[in-house]
C-alpha cells in the first residue's frame, strides 16, 4: 500500500493494546476533528478527508487536483504558504503553525497545521497535512491545563481508576490522605494500598459505578490509613464513572474528602446526646422502690451497656446495717455487692463478685480506696497485676482476666456527706478505655443514685426496727390452748410507715377458758407499734381479772383515751369450754366469723360498738354458741379491704373461702392470706383462728 493510500485508509481496528489485542478508539481525535490531507511535490492535493471537507467547506470533488495554498489558506499567506512547503519538502523537518484560512463559504477561521514529508516503498514523495479548528485546540489545551491545576493543587484528593479499579491518576492531596506516595498507588487497587479503608465496601461501590453509571456522592468510610495508623478517620467518597465522546467506559473518577472533624464533632454531639438521655433514664429508672437491693439493681441496670459491660454496687456492710463507716489508712473494707449487671457476657464476673456476698477487700485494693478517700479511681489500661488490685482476691482476679476485663473504674456514692459504697465498672467486650468523660457520666450517675440508695436504706432500716418492735410485741402462743385449737398470722404492710398497728393475742384463763383479742390501732409506723403493745399488755392484764368483755373495753377505752389521743379498734372473745359458749364484745371492729359443721359461715351479728379512745359509750357483751368443730375468724381490716371493690363484696368472698372442707387451721390461714390480701393494700394484716375441741 502506497504511502497516500495508508494516509486515507480507516478501519474499525484500533492500534493493538500491551497484550497485543484491540483495544477501543480513544475520542480525543473525534474531539479535536482533525482534518488530514495528502499533497504531491507540486503542492497539489491527491487525497482529501472528510474531516478536511467539514473544515475548510470544500467537498473531496473540488478539493483533489488543486493546489492546496490556493484552498487551504488566506491569499495574503501564500506566498509564505509556498516557501514553508518548500522547505519541508527539500529538509524533511516538519512544520507547525497557525493560519486564517478563508472557507468556500467565505468565513476566516484561524487553523493549526502540522506538516510533514512523506516517502512510499518506490521513493516517491508527499506531504502530509494536519489541520484541526484552533479555537477547539486551544479549548482543550485549557481544559488540560485547568485539570492538571485543579488536579495537582486541589486540597480534595483525586484519582483516577481504571476499569480494573486500579488506580492510574493520583493527585497528592490523596497521597497525603493515605500516607503513600503517588509511585506506590500507580497500577495498584485501594485494596493493596489502603486495606484498613473498607476495602470491600470501596471496591463494590465503584463496580456499581462502572455498572451502572449512577454516580455516588458523599460516601462516609471511616478507618485508617498509613498517614495516621494510630487513630480512625473519616473521609467522604464520591465516585464518578467516566466516559469518552463514543460512550466507552474508561474508568471512575475518585475523590476523598476529609471529614474527620465533622466526623468527631458528630461523635462528640451524639455521645453527649446518649449521655443526657442516660442520665435522664436514671432519673426516672433509679428510687422507683424504697428497696435497697432494687434500687442497686436499677443503677446496674442504666450502667450496663451505656457504659460498662459489667457494673456492680458496692456498699459497705456498716452503711448496710445502719451504721456510719470510716476506714483507717491501713483498715480493710468490708463491702456487700447488692448488684451486679453484665452486657451479654458470660456468669464470670458475677462469680468474682457474687451479688449478696459479704467480701473483704484488703487495704491496697482500688474500691478500698475509693471508699476511703471518696474519690474516684481509674485504670484506663487494665495489666494483670491491676487485677489483684481490683479483684478481692487472687481467685478472683483469675476469673476477671478470663472476662476479658480491660478497663476499669470506680466512682464513690456519696450521700449527705457519707461514703456508702462505690459504683464498680469494667470494660470486656466494649474496646474502648474509660475516658474522662465515661469518668464525669459515672460520677452524675452516682451522685443521683447515692441519695436514692441512702433513702432506701434508711426506709429499710426504719422499717426493720418497726417490724422488729412489733414483733416482739406479738405473742407467740402454743397450737392448743384450753378448749381451743388456734393458729394466727401476721402480714407485715408494704410500707415503714404502714406497720405497727395490727395485733392479736391468746390469752389463758383460769378454768380452762381463753381469751381471743384481734385489734387494730388507727395510724401507723412505730408510734402505732408503741400504742399497740401498750393496749396489748393492758388487755393480758385486765383479762387475767376474768372481767366481763364488755367491762373490759371500757377499761381499755380509758386507757386508750390517756394515750395521746390514739383510737383502736378491737373485738374481744372469750371461750368457755364447760359452757360451749363464747362471750363477745366489739370496739368498733369487724365482726368474727362463725364457721359450723353443716352450716354455711356466717358474720356474727354483735353490736358494732365504738372504737376504743372515743369515750362516753357502753359496751355490750353477746353470748355466741361455740360447740367442739365450731371456728371463729377473727381479722383485722388488712385482710378484706381493697380500694377496688366494696366491703360487703370482700365480706363475701371470705365467707365463701370459709364455707368448704374442713382444712388444718394452719392450711386455712394460709389459704386465706394468698386469696385476699391484695396486692395493693399496702396495711398489715392480723389473722386468728380458733377452733373448739372435744
Amino acid at each position: 500500500m502506497s504511502a497516500p493510500e495508508a494516509a486515507e485508509s480507516g478501519g474499525s481496528t484500533g492500534p493493538a493494546g500491551v497484550d497485543g489485542g484491540p483495544t477501543s478508539p480513544s475520542g480525543l481525535l473525534d474531539v479535536l476533528n482533525v482534518a488530514s490531507v495528502v499533497l504531491d511535490t507540486d503542492g497539489r492535493i491527491v487525497l482529501w478527508s472528510p474531516q478536511a471537507e467539514e473544515l475548510f467547506g470544500y467537498p473531496a470533488r473540488e478539493a483533489l487536483g488543486r493546489y492546496a495554498a490556493h484552498v487551504m489558506v488566506h491569499e495574503r499567506h501564500v506566498d509564505l504558504v509556498v516557501k514553508l512547503f518548500a522547505d519541508v519538502m527539500e529538509t524533511g523537518q516538519s512544520w507547525a503553525g497557525a493560519f486564517p484560512v478563508r472557507r468556500k463559504d467565505g468565513t476566516t477561521i484561524l487553523v493549526e497545521f502540522r506538516n510533514m514529508r512523506l516517502v512510499d516503498d518506490e521513493g516517491d514523495v508527499y506531504a502530509l497535512g494536519l489541520a484541526a479548528d484552533q479555537s477547539t485546540v486551544r479549548r482543550l489545551e485549557r481544559d488540560v491545563a485547568l485539570s492538571t491545576r485543579m488536579v495537582t493543587q486541589s486540597p480534595i484528593g483525586l484519582a483516577v481508576l481504571d476499569t480494573g479499579l486500579r488506580f492510574v491518576t493520583v493527585n497528592p492531596a490523596l497521597a497525603r490522605i493515605s500516607g503513600a506516595p503517588v509511585d506506590q498507588h500507580l497500577g495498584r487497587t485501594a485494596r493493596e494500598v489502603l486495606p484498613l479503608l473498607d476495602p470491600d465496601g470501596l471496591e463494590e461501590a465503584a463496580r456499581r459505578v462502572l455498572r451502572t453509571g449512577v454516580p455516588i456522592v458523599d460516601r462516609s468510610t471511616v478507618g485508617r490509613t498509613p498517614a495516621d495508623p494510630g487513630a480512625d478517620h473519616a473521609w467522604s467518597v464520591s465516585l464518578y464513572r467516566l466516559e469518552d465522546s463514543r460512550g466507552t467506559v474508561l474508568g471512575a473518577a475518585f475523590s476523598v474528602v476529609d471529614v474527620t472533624e465533622q466526623y468527631r464533632a458528630g461523635v462528640e454531639a451524639e455521645t453527649a446526646r446518649r449521655r443526657l438521655a442516660l442520665i435522664a433514664d436514671a432519673s426516672a429508672r433509679i428510687g422507683t422502690t424504697l428497696n435497697l437491693e432494687r434500687t442497686a439493681c436499677e443503677l446496674a441496670e442504666v450502667a450496663v451497656p451505656e457504659l460498662a459491660d459489667v457494673a456492680a454496687v458496692d456498699l459497705l456492710d456498716a452503711v448496710v446495717a445502719g451504721r456510719r463507716s470510716s476506714l483507717g489508712p491501713g483498715e480493710a473494707a468490708l463491702i456487700r455487692a447488692l448488684a451486679v449487671r453484665t452486657s451479654d457476657a458470660p456468669d464470670v464476673p458475677c462469680e468474682a463478685d457474687p451479688p449478696g456476698r459479704v467480701a473483704r477487700y484488703a487495704p491496697d485494693r482500688l474500691v478500698t480506696q475509693c471508699v476511703r478517700t471518696g474519690r474516684p479511681v481509674m485504670v484506663a489500661q487494665v495489666k494483670d497485676e491491676d487485677l489483684e488490685r481490683i479483684a478481692p482476691s487472687p481467685e478472683a482476679a483469675g476469673l476477671l482476666a478470663r472476662a476479658g476485663v480491660h478497663s476499669y473504674l470506680a466512682v464513690p456514692l456519696i450521700a449527705r456527706g457519707e461514703v456508702l459504697g462505690a459504683l464498680d465498672l469494667k470494660r470486656t467486650r466494649n474496646p474502648l478505655p474509660f475516658g474522662q468523660d465515661d469518668l464525669l457520666l459515672a460520677r452524675e450517675l452516682a451522685a443521683r443514685a447515692a441519695v436514692q440508695i441512702d433513702n432506701a436504706r434508711w426506709y429499710q432500716n426504719a422499717r426493720t426496727t418497726a417490724l422488729t418492735l412489733q414483733r416482739s410485741l406479738l405473742p407467740s402462743h402454743p397450737p392448743v390452748t384450753g378448749g381451743l385449737e388456734v393458729a394466727s398470722r401476721y402480714q407485715p404492710a408494704g410500707a415503714t410507715t404502714e406497720v405497727g398497728g395490727d395485733w392479736f393475742d391468746v390469752i389463758p384463763l383460769e378454768g380452762g377458758k381463753t381469751a381471743l383479742v384481734v385489734g387494730d390501732v388507727m395510724g401507723s409506723g412505730i408510734d402505732a407499734a408503741a400504742t399497740m403493745g401498750r393496749l396489748r399488755t393492758a388487755t393480758t392484764t385486765l383479762a387475767s381479772l376474768d372481767l366481763e368483755p364488755s367491762v373490759l373495753l371500757e377499761h381499755l377505752d380509758r386507757i386508750t383515751s390517756g394515750l395521746d389521743h390514739s383510737i383502736a379498734t378491737c373485738v374481744y372473745a372469750v371461750h368457755d369450754p364447760g359452757l360451749g359458749r363464747c362471750r363477745i364484745a366489739n370496739a368498733g371492729h369487724l365482726p368474727p366469723v362463725r364457721v359450723r359443721p353443716g352450716h354455711a359461715p356466717e358474720l356474727l351479728d354483735l353490736p358494732t360498738g365504738v372504737p376504743l379512745g372515743v369515750g362516753g359509750v357502753e359496751f355490750s357483751t353477746t353470748d355466741v354458741d361455740f360447740a367442739p368443730g365450731d371456728e371463729l375468724v377473727l381479722y383485722t381490716d388488712g385482710l378484706v379491704e381493697t380500694r377496688r371493690h366494696s366491703l360487703d363484696e370482700r365480706l363475701d368472698a371470705l365467707l365463701a373461702l370459709l364455707d368448704g372442707p374442713e382444712r388444718p387451721l394452719e392450711e386455712l390461714c394460709d389459704h386465706l392470706l394468698s386469696a385476699l390480701h391484695h396486692p395493693d393494700n399496702h396495711d398489715d394484716v392480723a389473722l386468728l383462728v380458733a377452733r373448739a375441741r372435744e
